[in-house]
C-alpha cells in the first residue's frame, strides 16, 4: 500500500477534504498511473452534489493524464514511464457491445479486483467513475488507459479523457454527421465547444451555437461556429433556422437541462436528429409532441461518452492537436493545485470556465 493525497467527498454538497489515503498495487489487468493533471468535469460536480446518487466516501475525478508507474500481470501495450490518458471507459472486450465496436456500451464493465482505495483508518473509499482521479495516483483497468504521442503535455492530454471525446465523438461517432449538413449545438461550455469542433471537422455547412451568454457565443465562433443565437430570445429556434436557411440535420444538446431537451426538436429539419449528450439530474423529465417527431421522421439519439473507442479516437485527436487542427490549449481556463480544488469547483460551477485543470 502507498500513501497518497486525495480530495475526498464525505458528504454530498459539502466541500471536499484533502486527506491521506492508501492505494494498493495493481493486480491482474491493471496499471498504476501517477497523475500529472486532472480536469474538473461537470459530471464530477453533479455527483459530489448528490444529484445522481452514489456511495460515500468517494474520490471523484475522471479526466486525467499522467505516467504509468506500475503494471500488473497480463497487461500488454503499455510501458512504465509512458504518458497516458486515463478515462472512465472500462470494458470487458467480450460482450455484445464490445464485440460490435462500442465499448461505451459494455455490459460487464466491472472486474474482479479489490477496491484500490482505503482511508487512513482502513475504511473503504470509492474510486468513483472507475477512476478516483482527484488524487496523486490511480489504479485502473488497462482498458481505461491509452498512450499519447510525444508533444502532448499532460494538461492538454487530460482533456481528451472526457470533454473532448464526448463532444467530438457525439458528432463523428454517434451519428456520423456528413459534409454539407447543418448542426445546432445547445450549450457552448466545454463539451459544447468540442461538439462544435467535431462539426467543423466533419465538414458541416452551418454550425449554430445556442447559449445564454454572449461571451460564450463569441467563444463558440472561435472554435468553429458560423452563427450564434441567444437562448434567452423568445424563439431561438427561429433565429437558428434563419441562419441556416432551413432546419438542422442534427441538434446536439450538451447541457444537463431538461428544458433544453424540451426545445431541441424545434430546431430540426425533416428527418433530423436530436443527439442527447448532457445529462440532467435524476428525476428531471422532458416532454415531446410525439406525433410531430413521428410525422417528420425525426429521432432522438443517446450519446454516451461520444461512443468513443479510446485506442482509436484519442490518438487521432492528439494528432489533430499536434497538427493545429484541434484546439486544446484554448479550452484550459485556469490551472489549480489539489489544495485549491474547492475553489476550482466553485469557479467551474459558476459557468464561466471551459475547463479548470488541477496540476500535480
Amino acid at each position: 500500500m502507498t500513501t497518497i493525497r486525495a480530495a475526498v467527498c464525505r458528504e454530498f454538497g459539502a466541500p471536499l477534504t484533502i486527506e491521506e489515503v492508501q492505494i494498493r498495487a495493481p493486480v491482474e489487468g491493471e496499471v498504476e498511473v501517477t497523475l500529472e493533471a486532472v480536469a474538473i468535469c461537470h459530471s464530477d460536480i453533479t455527483y459530489a452534489k448528490g444529484d445522481w446518487g452514489g456511495t460515500l466516501p468517494a474520490v471523484y475525478g475522471h479526466e486525467a493524464a499522467g505516467r504509468v508507474t506500475a503494471i500488473g500481470p497480463g497487461v500488454k501495450g503499455l510501458t512504465e514511464g509512458e504518458r497516458v490518458v486515463v478515462t472512465l471507459i472500462r470494458h470487458c472486450g467480450q460482450c455484445a457491445g464490445c464485440a460490435s465496436g462500442h465499448p461505451t456500451r459494455c455490459e460487464h464493465p466491472s472486474h474482479d479486483a479489490p477496491p484500490p482505495l482505503t482511508s487512513s483508518d482502513g475504511g473503504a473509499v470509492l474510486a468513483a467513475l472507475n477512476c478516483g482521479a482527484f488524487a496523486e495516483k490511480v489504479v485502473v483497468h488497462s482498458s481505461q488507459v491509452v498512450g499519447v504521442p510525444d508533444g502532448v503535455e499532460a494538461e492538454q492530454a487530460a482533456l481528451l479523457a472526457c470533454g473532448v471525446i464526448t463532444g467530438v465523438g457525439a458528432v463523428v461517432n454517434s451519428i456520423g454527421l456528413r459534409p454539407g449538413q447543418d448542426a445546432v449545438v445547445i450549450g457552448a461550455g466545454g463539451v459544447g465547444l468540442n461538439a462544435i469542433q467535431g462539426a467543423r471537422l466533419a465538414g458541416a455547412r452551418r454550425i449554430v451555437a445556442v447559449d445564454m451568454s454572449e461571451a460564450k457565443l463569441a467563444a463558440a465562433k472561435e472554435f468553429g461556429a458560423t452563427d450564434g443565437v441567444l437562448a434567452t430570445d423568445g424563439a431561438p429556434w427561429d433565429a437558428a433556422k434563419a441562419a441556416m436557411g432551413r432546419g438542422a440535420d442534427a441538434v446536439f444538446v450538451t447541457v444537463g437541462a431538461a428544458r433544453a431537451y424540451d426545445e431541441a426538436p424545434r430546431y430540426l429539419a425533416q428527418g433530423g436528429r436530436v443527439v442527447m449528450v448532457g445529462m440532467p439530474a435524476v428525476g428531471a423529465v422532458s416532454h415531446y409532441e410525439a406525433t410531430d417527431v413521428a410525422a417528420a421522421s425525426q429521432s432522438l439519439v443517446g450519446s454516451k461518452m461520444g461512443d468513443t473507442v479510446i485506442r482509436r479516437d484519442i490518438p487521432w485527436l492528439a494528432d489533430l492537436y499536434l497538427q493545429g487542427r484541434l484546439k486544446l490549449d484554448e479550452l484550459i481556463s485556469r490551472r489549480w493545485s489539489l489544495d485549491e480544488i474547492n475553489e476550482a469547483i466553485a469557479d467551474t460551477s459558476g459557468g464561466g470556465a471551459r475547463r479548470n485543470v488541477i496540476v500535480f
